[in-house]
């Protein structure tokens, strides 16, 4: 009995067994086909994101391609932008030039091509050729020649008749003969020191003695100075002109250290002409280029009342203004522009209207359609100026009416200027007169507030580097420094005389002679 329960219960518990154990085995395969079809997805969801992760690299990779394609046509834009912008400069730079050169003084065969109509040449009739002049009759005549008629006409043959008899003069150069003058120089010494002691005539120019005994006199060395500095002959020129003119032979060489000689006596006369530049209620300066032993320099010009100031420097900068007036200069300075001159803080400055016109003028050359309303307005209003100016000389305009018009013309200018530029020349014009608003008009104000006369354009700055441009064409500047200083130191004592009506070689030739030539210069010169 008991052991047949107990096979039953194993039977049971065996039975139980084997359906647990079928029921585990099922759910494991359940567990294992789930397993399977979430392996499976995950599977194409990787195979999903790794295609579209190919997709998506290779999409970068075209935009990374695209980018750099793009990154080097910016680039290469940019270069040639950088490229054009600058053959642009280049180009106007060299238009600007060649404007400049057809303007200014030039060799016949640079004059450009002759006009289609030319004017018929020589004198015009009736009142378009002006007041006739003719020379005056000399007052003092040497000798009187006959012309006597002929016995018979030349063409036909017969008698001839007089009828009137009509003055002709013609004045000559008379024959010259070099004027050589002997001077014997007493030469002792002295019995209590037992200094050598010579002696000097009032006529003479030099101690020398011995070998230099013989030498030229001051009249032919200041013609000489006078013809080297200011007409730019080479000292060549001069003694070849010297020996057939007058018969005097004299070595180029020997031309040139009397010349240097010369302008050191004339560092006191050129010192003079220094403080006087600085005394000047207005002073007009000018700079041109110049060449000192084949180096670039500037040579520069000062004008004064009554004085001209040149000097020769390696620099074009404010040092070398400043070193002639001083930083704290507190003048008028008339100039043409130039950014150095800006730095005298304590001067009034006036602008070259004569340089912004024509400025004005050069960008209308090219500007086209509504850039041309800038410089011709601005050209209007600098040409009214002028005119105000004359109109007040005449009396035809009051001190008050003249100030009121200044301030129209200053309004004028400021809504010029106001102004939205998009041509490059036009921008860089009136950042220059914005720059210098305040020194368009000083000639006008100062004519009411301080009565000065200042100029409206630097022309006398100009004139005084005319002659030093012309002698330049000749000379190419000068070969060392110590010619440098005496280009400069007489050129400035020739104008300096001219300005003063004081015979320029008359003066040179006191200048050799005298003992004291710092006290000569204070006597000759002036003041």
């Amino acid at each position: 009995m008991v052991a047949r329960e107990a096979r039953r219960l194993e039977a049971r518990l065996r039975a139980e067994a084997q359906e647990t154990e079928r029921a585990l085995q099922k759910e494991l395969r359940d567990v294992r086909t789930r397993h399977r079809q979430k392996l499976s997805a995950v599977n194409r969801a990787l195979k999903e994101l790794k295609g579209e992760f190919r997709v998506g690299k290779q999409r970068l990779r075209a935009e990374t391609r695209r980018a750099d394609k793009e990154a080097a046509r910016a680039e290469k834009l940019e270069r040639q932008l950088a490229a054009a912008r600058k053959e642009l400069s280049e180009l106007r730079q060299k238009l600007e030039l060649a404007q400049r050169a057809r303007k200014r003084q030039a060799a016949p065969f640079s004059k450009g091509d002759p006009k289609a109509d030319p004017k018929k040449p020589g004198r015009k009739k009736g009142r378009k050729y002006g007041k006739r002049g003719e020379r005056p009759k000399p007052e003092k005549v040497h000798r009187v020649l006959e012309a006597e008629l002929p016995g018979v006409c030349p063409d036909c043959g017969g008698p001839v008749q007089e009828t009137a008899v009509h003055e002709q003069f013609v004045v000559e150069v008379p024959p010259i003969e070099p004027h050589v003058t002997q001077f014997n120089v007493h030469v002792g010494c002295c019995g209590q020191c037992g200094k050598r002691v010579q002696g000097r005539n009032p006529e003479q120019h030099s101690d020398a003695l011995g070998a230099a005994a013989v030498q030229i006199g001051p009249v032919a060395l200041a013609l000489a100075a006078h013809m080297n500095k200011l007409m730019g002959a080479s000292y060549v020129k001069i003694a070849n002109f010297f020996l057939a003119a007058w018969g005097i032979g004299v070595a180029p060489s020997t031309l040139v250290r009397a010349i240097k000689r010369l302008a050191k006596k004339g560092e006191p006369s050129y010192e003079q002409i220094a403080e006087a530049i600085r005394g000047s209620a207005v002073v007009y300066p000018d700079e041109t280029g110049w060449k000192v032993g084949g180096l670039k320099s500037w040579l520069w010009a000062f004008v004064g009342e009554d004085a001209t100031y040149y000097t020769i420097e390696f620099s074009r900068g404010f040092d070398v203004a400043k070193a002639l007036l001083g930083e704290d200069w507190d003048g008028v300075l008339g100039h043409d522009g130039w950014s150095p001159y800006d730095k005298f803080c304590d001067a009034l400055h006036q602008q070259c209207l004569g340089h912004l016109i024509r400025r004005c003028s050069l960008i209308l050359e090219t500007a086209k359609r509504g850039a041309v309303r800038f410089p011709r307005a601005i050209k209007a209003i600098f040409q009214d100026a002028l005119a105000l100016r004359d109109r007040h000389a005449a009396g035809e305009i009051s001190d008050h009416g003249l100030l009121s018009a200044i301030g129209k013309l200053e309004k004028r200018v400021e809504r010029e200027l106001r102004r939205k530029f998009t041509y490059e020349p036009n921008r860089v014009f009136a950042k220059h007169l914005r720059n210098h608003e305040d020194q368009l008009f000083t000639f006008l104000r100062l004519r009411v507030t301080l009565e000065l006369d200042v100029k409206a354009t630097n022309y006398l700055a100009e004139q005084a580097i005319r002659p030093a441009v012309v002698n330049r064409k000749t000379s190419g500047g000068n070969r060392t420094a110590e010619g440098a200083r005496a280009q400069a130191v007489l050129t400035s004592v020739f104008r300096t005389c001219k300005q003063r009506e004081i015979d320029e070689v008359q003066f040179l030739v006191g200048l050799q002679r005298a003992v004291d030539v710092r006290d000569y210069a204070r006597t000759a010169l002036g003041p």
